[in-house]
């Protein structure tokens, strides 16, 4: 591909003119990255099938991988999902607009593409005001994926977009870093109780004050290639850097000594090593390139800086990325997701 991706920069003063600009392009069948609250996205018209395709061609996504649709409002729910039920309601009051994914039986008005020729759609409504303005300016939902290469860590600004994606894509709106840094939550609802295939910021505890029982559908190893899944995420390598990595998991002072080992092992002649740790465990190990992820015990920083961490380091020119599990409160909230795709990104998993 050698497309001229626009750099759209994103100021008060110019806002809706830019976002007029990319809902045109949006209109016409094209591709425009753009930032949610989760990660960034690559948006298409989710109801044309051609430019669906443009978002697996300019990813090399794999063709049974199916895509999350984005809407606006409650009305372009209408268009795409054949019902909602009470308790999706809820849900969708408590958590839209925000970082929940929710699976609906689809409407024919649907695209095989844009579904992977399920009979499902998966929907969420961002909370990003450029990504709501866009959707809204189209005037169509909007299937959007991470806009990054597939397999790669998702982008959480727009300068890891373009260094992905640049010439492959027709614009990219820059709305600056993204605040949750992993991507949503997914929950199927079109089951008798509802199953968890995604970890994400809103957890499953939270889930379960609105609809009672769900189900946890995912692990953290990815499923077998010829399975249909209904959840991006489960299938196929996701998140990895370039270079090795290893995780390293286990309680906080067992990883200290881990990693301290690791790279006694690993830091012999030429080679380098990059640590992608907690503030306090940074304060014990030391490498040839360090990333900082914030304290062990505040998730949601781990979670904005993670994907950030993993690109950071594989542009140093390491041989080996060692990353800290020792993460605070990893069963509960956004802990879980980041965890899951640490593990999810991993070459190797040391469990002590």
């Amino acid at each position: 591909m050698d497309n001229i991706t626009r750099i759209f920069q994103i100021e008060s003063s110019n806002f809706d003119e830019i976002i007029s600009a990319a809902a045109q392009i949006i209109k016409q069948g094209g591709t425009v990255a753009f930032p949610t609250e989760t990660v960034y996205g690559l948006g298409a018209d989710a109801l044309n099938p051609e430019a669906v395709q443009k978002i697996f061609q300019a990813k090399g996504r794999p063709q049974d991988n199916p895509l999350i649709v984005h809407i606006a409002d409650t009305e372009q729910l209408d268009v795409l999902a054949k019902e909602v039920s009470d308790s999706t309601r809820n849900l969708m009051d408590a958590f839209w607009p925000g970082p929940l994914t929710l699976i609906f039986r689809r409407r024919d008005i649907v695209p095989d593409v844009t579904t992977c020729g399920l009979d499902t759609v998966a929907v969420r409504m961002p909370d990003n005001p450029v990504a709501i303005a866009l959707i809204r300016q189209a005037g169509t939902p909007i299937a959007a994926p991470s806009a990054n290469i597939s397999g790669r860590p998702s982008p959480t600004t727009a300068e890891h977009v373009i260094a992905d994606l640049s010439g492959r894509i027709d614009a990219v709106i820059d709305g600056g870093p993204v605040r949750v840094g992993v991507e949503s939550t997914v929950l199927d609802m079109t089951s008798d109780i509802p199953v968890l295939l995604r970890p994400g910021e809103v957890g499953v505890e939270q889930i379960r004050e609105y609809v009672g029982e769900v189900l946890i559908g995912y692990t953290d190893t990815q499923v077998g290639a010829g399975e249909a899944v209904r959840s991006p995420g489960l299938k196929y390598t996701h998140y990895s850097p370039e270079t090795r990595l290893v995780l390293v998991r286990g309680t906080s002072s067992a990883v200290v000594d881990k990693i301290s080992e690791l790279v006694r092992k690993y830091g012999h002649g030429n080679s380098r090593v990059g640590l992608l740790v907690t503030d306090e465990t940074a304060e014990q190990v030391s490498a040839d390139e360090v990333f900082l992820l914030g304290s062990r015990y505040d998730t949601s920083a781990i979670a904005s800086n993670l994907f950030a961490g993993l690109r950071h380091l594989d542009l140093k020119d390491v041989d080996v990325i060692i990353a800290d599990g020792s993460i605070g409160s990893d069963r509960v909230g956004v802990g879980v997701a980041v965890l899951n795709r640490l593990k999810k990104a991993a070459d190797e998993l040391i469990e002590l």
